[in-house]
């Protein structure tokens, strides 16, 4: 029965993820299409209203436009969260949040990361869950989508990079906006909240009385899968029940954070001209996907030594952490998933899981090309497709191309920059942290565990995830300023550096194919994609993976 909801649900999202990418190929193009008709109008009115030119950009003026409208919107979501108490909006009568943790909540959600320090029901105000939290959860996305789309540009010989603001605005009104009000209006139908009321006091049966936090929960709850966003209004995120209230939602919010990452390399495929390379694309990550989230399924059905040896049952799996109306098979799939996703939305306690089964999540964000958010797991991928000609390449002895365009010196350094950057703003704060009492104090669980409470914080930081061990005691000046210095880095930098390889190689003359061109729409290509992204992560990461989730593992069988 378990392999009969994971396999239904997987089935659906190729299903749905199909027409999808057939859809984005059309929302991003650079022609006239049928869309332009039904949106354009108001698109129209928003360019005119905010002074928007429509010209085409070269990669500087793009990644420019980027940075530029992305610090504008930390500034002002820093500045709402620091004075949230003066502000509107607050019926609950929340207190102004505190500066440091306001500069690692405005980071982590104009990231697209999410990662909470706070408990969403007290600690933020209605007006900053929905103009600081909601707003930027439409706009944290939307730029990961435009980016992905310059990128696919550059790589696939377009027209031009496009323009950025075209393309943010795009994929609200396109893509973001009418899924979320679809998928906002099913969660009420289910019992999710949407409400303006304050915290609701209640009476309980034993005469006590007990504050109920509600608020407009269905809104945020949407665009937090579909934004591949995480985060949640309630402390215990997507295990709240006015959060996901059943087996319905759960399944519901599993398919909507993952159809958009599933359908993006796909639709890299349709703008490339060539559905074998997309599937190639899609097809590597989903091996990837399938090896984690058996290991993660299995580790979990087959229980916990340790609680088994102070006499709880381990027959129906490790239910500790875990909602039982969910259960081992959907506990583990949304695991998978939105660690793959880099959504960072949780319907069980990852702290709790076992050792292996906290290894695969932790794997995936390490690793952060196993279909990824909004358009960053993609671009890492293609990130990767480019490394994997380039070796390829060397061992034939020609000079490496990838879609007709040549991968030189120039675009190899920034790849080889980048690889680099993601497991070096993981481990260097890691060791810092368990090195000093500011850092190691926030350890719950000391030991194998405790190493893994703090690497799993900063891989997820790393990799825009948002998801965490929570037994971490996260809110401190130290954690505060580390993780939001390794969001920024792990944001942006691999962006900027992805659209200056993007423009370097759409301004290369195209070279033709010969009999030695190395295709890399076929299975060959697949298997060496594949062998790049395991061998790398596995280089780098398994010494800090052997001191935390293995050695646990092996102490507690």
């Amino acid at each position: 029965m378990d392999f009969l909801q994971i396999g239904v649900v997987l089935a659906l999202v190729i299903l749905l993820a199909i027409p999808m990418a057939k859809y984005l190929s059309n929302v991003y193009s650079l022609e006239t299409t049928k869309q332009d008709r039904m949106f354009g109008w108001v698109e129209r009115g928003i360019y005119k209203l905010s002074g928007i030119q429509t010209n085409d950009m070269n990669w500087k003026q793009y990644a420019k436009a980027l940075l530029l409208s992305n610090f504008v919107m930390l500034f002002v979501s820093y500045m709402i969260l620091r004075f949230q108490g003066l502000l509107p909006g607050n019926p609950s009568k929340i207190d102004n949040m505190d500066p440091l943790l306001a500069f690692n909540t405005a980071v982590s959600f104009v990231t697209n990361t999410n990662l909470q320090h706070y408990s969403g029901e007290s600690g933020l105000s209605y007006l900053s869950q929905m103009v600081v939290i909601m707003f930027l959860m439409f706009a944290t996305p939307a730029t990961g989508l435009a980016l992905c789309m310059a990128v696919f540009r550059g790589l696939t010989g377009q027209r031009s990079i496009g323009n950025f603001y075209v393309d943010l605005i795009r994929s609200i009104t396109r893509v973001l906006l009418p899924l979320s009000l679809l998928v906002g209006l099913v969660l009420v139908s289910q019992g999710v909240p949407q409400t303006f009321k304050p915290t609701e006091i209640v009476t309980t049966l034993e005469g006590e009385t007990q504050s109920i936090a509600r608020g407009p929960v269905a809104a945020l709850e949407s665009i937090k899968h579909i934004g591949t966003n995480g985060g949640g209004f309630f402390g215990v995120n997507s295990a709240h029940p006015f959060e996901n209230p059943n087996g319905f939602t759960n399944i519901l919010e599993i398919l909507f954070m993952f159809l958009i990452p599933a359908a993006l390399p796909l639709t890299f495929g349709y703008m490339a001209k060539n559905k074998k390379q997309g599937w190639i694309l899609f097809i590597t990550m989903g091996l990837m996907f399938l090896l984690f989230l058996s290991i993660t399924y299995f580790s979990e059905q087959n229980g916990n030594p340790a609680l088994q040896e102070i006499g709880l049952s381990q027959e129906n799996g490790s239910m500790e952490g875990k909602e039982v109306r969910f259960g081992i098979a959907q506990s583990a799939l949304f695991t998978a998933v939105t660690t793959a996703a880099t959504t960072g939305t949780v319907n069980n306690m990852h702290d709790t899981l076992t050792p292996l089964g906290g290894l695969m999540p932790l794997v995936m964000m390490m690793l952060n090309s196993v279909f990824g958010g909004d358009g960053v797991g993609t671009i890492n991928i293609l990130m990767y497709s480019l490394m994997a000609v380039f070796i390829a390449g060397l061992m034939v002895g020609r000079t490496p191309e990838f879609l007709g365009k040549k991968i030189e010196g120039r675009e190899m350094k920034l790849i080889a920059i980048t690889i680099l950057l993601h497991p070096l703003i993981i481990l260097v704060p890691s060791a810092i942290a368990l090195a000093t009492q500011m850092g190691s104090s926030a350890i719950s669980n000391p030991g194998f565990h405790g190493i893994s409470q703090v690497v799993y914080e900063f891989t997820s930081s790393a990799a825009n995830n948002g998801s965490g061990f929570e037994g971490l005691g996260d809110n401190t000046p130290f954690w505060n300023i580390s993780t939001g210095l390794v969001m920024l880095f792990g944001r942006y930098f691999s962006m900027i550096a992805m659209i200056a390889i993007a423009g370097s190689l759409l301004a290369k003359k195209r070279v033709p194919e010969t009999i030695g061109t190395f295709k890399t729409d076929n299975s060959t290509f697949g298997v060496i994609l594949l062998a790049t992204v395991l061998i790398i992560g596995a280089l780098t990461f398994f010494p800090v993976i052997a001191l935390g989730p293995v050695a646990e593992w092996l102490t507690i069988r």
